[in-house]
């Protein structure tokens, strides 16, 4: 049974933390079972106490011992004086008009992130950061303009997934790393989070999803963990010179060099990939386009999800394109025999969309003014 827990932390007004003090507490979100039965050895404590701290952590979602009914009042009291559930500070909570709840938060270092909760009527899904900010530099994101400043640990990546679970009256059963950042830029990190949310929180790793601008060599390593995830390439466009234009990476591992990972990355996990296409107006929603990408993609088991542009002002002067644009777009790889899906867009008046998230963050490398200091609204 899936319980909320206490009351999250309060909820400050955007750009108006101040940073923490270092906790020096160690934190227990990211470690697994056998490592929580060790830190109850350390207080003297049996194995079996440790699993009911993971019960609390992983499938309860539980931020703070005094949720953990079934412990000793004595030991709940030890725990907190060396150790803290979740590294998360929750600077800010917006709520959308169709229900998406996007969470602003840090780790005391004033180095914000963000996630989202994004319910649906058959599910519950959450989107959550790898990185703080971003080091690719796609022109059409929003949080590539804030710069990067660092990876996320285990901890803090599964920890956005426990404090949404929190705030959700239902399952958070899908979960998609495609908020701020590179998932396989930071690999051991996003490869043990995926494996702490399936095997301590029971998520299916058909469930989870990582998104990736396409850095070839980690596409090659994550096949050879042979971890049934869901794979999803941000393609774009099928033409080199567009894609460049779009996307830096490009210039490193272009269009064919890429396709062809994905194309060991689907037939090593036998897993259906994903590639996404951000259609922007009179750049790449042409039908020319779309012909050349259901060439490149014949024969490959794959999903094309197309991704209306989510307005940003990244100065690139880019415009959503019209709804008969993206129907064309469409209907060329329909009659062409590729399986074509939309993303439904969620939380756009919160700036929670694709390609939005910005997390008030400016980073090293960031080429526009901190969002605190615009007008919010």
């Amino acid at each position: 049974m899936w319980v909320t827990f206490a009351p999250p932390p309060r909820v400050q007004s955007p750009g108006r933390y101040t940073r923490a003090v270092s906790d020096p507490r160690t934190v227990l979100t990211g470690m697994g079972t056998t490592e929580l039965e060790a830190v109850a050895a350390d207080l003297g404590q049996p194995a079996f106490r440790g699993r009911q701290i993971a019960r609390w952590v992983y499938a309860k979602a539980a931020q703070g011992f005094d949720a953990m009914r079934d412990l000793p009042t004595d030991l709940r009291a030890r725990l907190d004086e060396g150790y803290r559930v979740s590294p998360l500070t929750l600077a800010d909570r917006r709520t959308s008009k169709d229900g998406v709840d996007k969470l602003l938060v840090h780790n005391g270092d004033g180095q914000v992130y963000e996630c989202v909760l994004l319910p649906y009527e058959d599910r519950v899904s959450c989107c959550i950061s790898s990185q703080v900010g971003c080091p690719m530099g796609c022109t059409f994101c929003a949080t590539g303009l804030g710069g990067f400043d660092r990876n996320l640990t285990t901890g803090e990546i599964v920890s956005q997934y426990l404090l949404l679970q929190s705030i959700s009256p239902r399952r958070v059963s899908h979960v998609v790393f495609m908020g701020m950042g590179e998932p396989l830029l930071n690999f051991d990190a996003v490869v043990r989070s995926l494996r702490l949310l399936h095997e301590e929180v029971g998520l299916s790793y058909r469930h989870l999803t990582v998104s990736t601008v396409g850095l070839v060599p980690q596409i090659l390593a994550l096949a050879e963990e042979r971890l049934p995830i869901h794979l999803a390439l941000s393609l774009h466009s099928p033409i080199d010179e567009v894609r460049s234009r779009l996307m830096p990476v490009n210039h490193k591992w272009p269009v064919a060099e890429v396709v062809r990972a994905m194309r060991v990355y689907q037939q090593k996990t036998g897993r259906k990939v994903t590639f996404e296409v951000l259609l922007i107006d009179e750049v790449n929603d042409t039908p020319d386009q779309a012909e050349l990408l259901a060439k490149l993609l014949k024969g490959l088991p794959c999903v094309v999800n197309l991704i209306p542009f989510n307005w940003v002002d990244t100065g690139a002067g880019f415009r959503r394109p019209t709804r008969e644009r993206v129907n064309a777009f469409r209907r060329v790889l329909e009659a062409k025999g590729t399986n074509v899906t939309e993303r439904v867009e969620r939380g756009h008046d919160i700036a929670a969309a694709c390609g939005q998230l910005a997390g008030q963050h400016t980073g090293r490398f960031a080429n526009r003014r901190r969002l605190t200091e615009l007008p919010v609204t």
